[in-house]
């Protein structure tokens, strides 16, 4: 099962560089065993050849031999007649010849007389039967020696000039097959030696092969890879490709035009709902002053007399309270316009230090601490936008501590990690129940009883706008860790900071 999983993880390119190298390998391989096999078989229908070919010469000099002699054509004769013409026989057709009589007894060999013993004084009953029972009165028996060595023995019949059979010619052919041994030897190392650059060219063509049939499908993947909903999709040109490629192209951009229309209609949408949710906010938040606005103005139209002692007192505290609502509607003005607006990147080499210890000199509690690991973190953004955010999460974290907190601490640490420049917002307040976390930066969202709950949402949008991150950690009833990140670039390690702070 795990090679099969690891195999289904293979990409398409592999798959057919793999494909293409195994039926070179399995073609390889049936060429060699077809070819070995033609070898045998050759070899087989040479001997079976050779075999028919020197039993048609010697029995056609066995008949001559019968034609001139003075015996009397009978099977007692035989010896007599081959009695030295037996060997004569043997020397001209390089052949070992046995004459049997008709009952398989051994009559003459062309094996001299210390070696007869080695011969088989009778021909077995099975093959007796078979030479009589076959319309050629013939047969050629197979057989393997000790030695692992094949040979062939042909027996047929001896006839008079009367067609009589006399006896049995028995033929003992030994295979030698060394001449197609040494061919086949030969043979097999030529393959190797061509196989072996044909699999290496088989390699080099697989790979470009491979490469050029994935060549389109890489294409349309990084394309799928790179697609945005939020940025412009380029669409794919492939006019020379094949059709199941052209077809998927032809999808590719059409879903191109299609999340186009698709995007375009979320963004109106999503443009429209946050114009309704912003109104609604920037009603709701103009709506708290002017009702205490309205009942103050109303109050003192009801009050007002002009001889009343008092009336420049009361005139105070009715200006008072107007420019109070007032100033709350302007900090509501103010706040959505900085949440509106994304702060401008400023190339500005500033010692993160300095700038976080300068930020912290605006609050007065002292269970306020700061640490630097190091005398100088060296980054680049608008100082400005620094001491905002480094304003706002401090801010944050003392409104988390509970009024009757016995050791409230805030601790606020800088410094480097990797090419990374982190600044740690920690308090021991109330922290974060789970079901805020993943509201926390959402605009308008906020656990206290004021203000609108942009705090978060701007220090997030400010972080991201210098390629930086936000994260948090809490533990409710333990209290709350703001991280902050910004990349600290190889020019910022370089530049010269003796006037940064």
């Amino acid at each position: 099962m795990k090679q099969r999983l690891k195999i289904k993880r293979w990409s398409l390119r592999v798959r057919i560089f793999m494909s293409m190298i195994f039926i070179t390998l399995i073609a390889s391989l049936l060429i060699a065993a077809v070819s070995i096999y033609q070898f045998d078989k050759e070899a087989k229908d040479y001997h079976q050849d050779r075999v028919d070919r020197k039993e048609k010469a010697i029995k056609e000099h066995i008949n001559y031999i019968l034609s001139t002699t003075t015996y009397p054509l009978t099977t007692e004769n035989l010896p007599l007649i081959f009695r030295e013409r037996i060997h004569e026989l043997a020397n001209i057709h390089s052949m070992e010849i046995n004459i049997y009589d008709l009952n398989g007894h051994l009559l003459k060999s062309s094996k001299a007389a210390f070696s007869v013993d080695t011969i088989s004084q009778k021909i077995p009953d099975r093959i007796l039967r078979i030479v009589r029972s076959t319309a050629e009165k013939r047969f050629v028996d197979l057989l393997t020696s000790d030695e692992g060595k094949r040979y062939r023995s042909s027996y047929s019949y001896i006839k008079d000039t009367k067609f009589k059979p006399l006896g049995i010619l028995s033929l003992p052919y030994i295979e030698d097959d060394g001449y197609y041994e040494k061919e086949v030897r030969n043979f097999m190392m030529r393959f190797v030696q061509v196989y072996s650059f044909m699999l290496l060219i088989s390699i080099i063509i697989a790979y470009f092969l491979s490469s050029y049939i994935t060549k389109s499908l890489k294409a349309i993947s990084d394309r799928f890879t790179e697609i945005r909903l939020s940025s412009v999709n380029e669409k794919i040109d492939q006019k020379d490709s094949p059709q199941e490629i052209s077809q998927l192209v032809k999808a590719y951009n059409l879903m191109v035009d299609d999340l186009e229309e698709s995007a375009a209609k979320l963004a109106q949408s999503e443009r429209e709902q946050a114009w309704r949710e912003m109104a609604k906010q920037v009603a709701h938040e103009i709506k708290n002053p002017l009702t205490p606005m309205r009942l103050t103005v109303q109050s003192f139209q009801r009050r007002f007399d002009p001889e009343d002692p008092d009336i420049r007192k009361k005139m105070d505290e009715f200006a008072s309270t107007l420019i109070q609502q007032i100033d709350t509607m302007t900090s509501v003005a103010s706040a959505f316009s900085s949440f509106a607006s994304m702060p401008a990147q400023q190339n500005e080499t500033i010692n993160m230090v300095k700038i976080v210890q300068l930020a912290l000199e605006i609050f007065n509690e002292n269970y306020i601490t700061f640490i630097a690991d190091e005398q100088q973190v060296i980054t680049r953004m608008d100082r400005t936008q620094l001491i905002r955010i480094i304003t706002n999460l401090v801010k944050n974290a003392i409104q988390a501590m509970p009024e009757d907190k016995p050791d409230p601490l805030v601790e606020v640490r800088v410094y480097r990690e990797g090419n990374n420049a982190r600044i740690c917002v920690k308090d021991n307040g109330k922290g974060i129940t789970l079901e805020n976390k993943n509201r926390i930066f959402e605009p308008k969202f906020t656990t206290k009883t004021s203000g609108m709950g942009l705090g978060l949402g701007i220090i997030k949008n400010i972080v991201e706008n210098y390629n930086g991150s936000i994260t948090f950690e809490s533990e409710p009833g333990n209290g709350t860790t703001f991280t902050v990140t910004f990349p600290i670039t190889e020019e910022d390690e370089n530049a010269d900071t003796t006037n940064n702070i």
